[in-house]
């Protein structure tokens, strides 16, 4: 008559342990989504479409009368 064996739990120190593996699962898989969800996002066009004409007016390619005149085309469209 063994009904207790020393270092064993029992049947419910086995279901314990698999409540305890499927919660730690879940933890990482929701994780997972909130790390993927939280990395960079695309610019938008007219984003885009902004830095460009603020990059050509640092180099010099265009003046200022031709960058404000573009600048106010794309925030009328955007």
């Amino acid at each position: 008559m063994h009904y207790w064996y020393p270092g064993t739990m029992g049947w419910a120190g086995g279901i314990g342990m698999l409540v305890l593996m499927v919660l730690v699962l879940a933890a990482l898989v929701s994780l997972a989504f909130v790390l993927a969800r939280r990395g960079p996002q695309p610019p938008t066009p007219g984003e885009t479409a902004r830095r460009i004409l603020d990059e050509r007016f640092a180099r010099g390619e265009i003046d200022q009368e031709e960058y404000e005149r573009r600048r106010d085309a794309l925030t009328r469209t955007s």
